[in-house]
């Protein structure tokens, strides 16, 4: 089993310092409470709610900048994979919406978010590259961020890459929903890991900024698609996953969420019969 950590923390839009110390106090208390991994909310250093690009720019950090550093710092001291979403600079003035994979004692692994959300499309670049998914101490581990989740294409293709735990920051807006309901994120979340037999882990975050509410819908789901922990409120949550249970993709003895592809029809656009809507 690995423990795995999800910390719904509150950034505040414009404070890179004490953002800073909010995402190391909330690591620090995830691997005191035994976590091997710890993911924490998407533009988690910066805030989300941008009024523009050129806000954005004021806070958007390197990929060496010391932020990133002192969890990469963490990530070997405690050999635990540690990843968290940052407003990334670029050299050519382009911002990214970013995240950072610290795999413990290895080289660590960066993201760009392909799929942006709303008003993120003023702001930001999109990514032009997929994830990688890379080798941990406790399996084979990717990251995508927030929206990017809803796309089932990147998803399954990161499973099928060998992916066991695919983490996900985010920041989901609230939006209504039917009393008694999971936000639907959270479904489109077990939904990607039972079809994948691949575990979900999704850092959301808390507070209120510039007006925006969010789900505040930190959960971990197991590669059985189940959740295994959530919270609606602020603060730490914490999952023992059997990762290697994603390394079997049977769902019965007949019965193989990658054997019974049939790429063969539906691996193409160019292979739908005419006039069937895509």
């Amino acid at each position: 089993m690995t423990r795995i950590a999800c910390q719904q923390i509150a950034p505040v839009l414009g404070e890179l310092a004490a953002n800073a110390a909010a995402a190391e106090a909330a690591i620090r208390a995830a691997l005191d409470a035994g976590a091997e991994v710890v993911v924490l909310p998407e533009l988690c250093t910066s805030g989300y709610m941008f009024s523009g690009p050129e806000q954005a720019a004021g806070v958007a950090i390197g990929r060496a900048d010391p932020i990133l550093a002192a969890w990469a710092k963490l990530a070997r001291e405690s050999g635990a994979v540690i990843c968290g979403g940052f407003c990334e600079a670029c050299a050519d003035g382009r911002l990214y919406n970013s995240a950072a994979l610290f795999p413990g004692a290895g080289p660590p692994s960066f993201y760009r978010k392909l799929h942006l959300w709303d008003r993120e499309k003023l702001v930001f670049t999109p990514g032009s590259e997929l994830p990688p998914v890379i080798d941990t101490a406790v399996g084979r581990v990717a990251a995508v961020v927030c929206y990017d989740l809803e796309f089932p294409e990147l998803t399954r293709a990161i499973a099928l890459a060998g992916a066991q735990l695919l983490l996900v920051p985010t920041n989901w807006p609230h939006f209504p929903r039917p009393a008694g309901e999971r936000p639907a994120e959270v479904v489109v979340a077990m939904a990607t890991a039972r079809m994948n037999r691949m575990a979900v882990a999704c850092a959301d975050r808390a507070g209120i900024e510039r007006g925006q509410a969010w789900e505040q819908g930190a959960t971990i789901v197991g590669a059985d698609g189940w959740v295994a922990a959530e919270s609606r409120e602020p603060g730490l949550i914490v999952a023992d996953v059997d990762l290697e249970a994603a390394l079997d993709k049977r769902f019965t003895e007949l019965a193989d969420a990658f054997g019974d592809r049939r790429s063969d029809l539906y691996g193409s656009p160019a292979g739908v019969p005419a006039g069937t809507p895509r």
